[in-house]
């Protein structure tokens, strides 16, 4: 006589509870940093969030590294502000994207994959959305420093998105 297997759902998949279905992913955040070869990630976890009917959050993380680099302090408020305006703008972009899903926004300031494993770790999320690339245009780099790090730290699973 051959074993009875208990069917098991995916990531994503819904699953059968007392009769009802229900989603698997009820909380989810897209990391963005507003950069073209990012969009493929935030609107793969849009279209997540939607068909989970998941709770949405999306994250910018202004990178304070770069205001640490040797630069000249009286230049460090000016580089803030600016970098603190590329993240609301990219916020209000993915927003945007985002049309009759709910989502809520933040704006982190830190190192990216810090603040990000952070964020998730707080809020409780059960999947993470990411790019494989950033915007500083390393390539194969990227996958090394900021997505690699999130994959090694994060609390929930990760879907690493490549732009298409």
């Amino acid at each position: 006589m051959g074993k009875i297997c208990t069917p098991v759902s995916m990531p994503g998949q819904q699953k059968i509870s007392g009769g009802r279905m229900t989603e698997i992913y009820q909380k989810i955040v897209i990391a963005t940093d507003g950069s073209e070869k990012n969009l493929s990630a935030v609107i793969e976890g849009m279209m997540i969030a939607r068909v989970s009917r998941a709770k949405l959050q999306i994250v910018y993380v202004i990178d304070t590294k770069p205001l640490y680099t040797g630069v000249i302090e009286e230049s460090y408020a000016g580089m803030y502000d600016s970098l603190r305006e590329e993240g609301v703008l990219a916020l209000e972009q993915a927003k945007e994207l985002a049309g009759e899903i709910d989502v809520e926004t933040s704006l982190l300031t830190g190192k990216p994959a810090t603040e990000i494993t952070r964020f998730v770790k707080e809020h409780g999320a059960d999947l993470l959305v990411i790019g494989t690339q950033g915007k500083s245009g390393l390539g194969k780099l990227i996958l090394g420093s900021v997505a690699e790090s999130i994959i090694r730290t994060a609390p929930c699973s990760v879907l690493v998105v490549r732009k298409s």
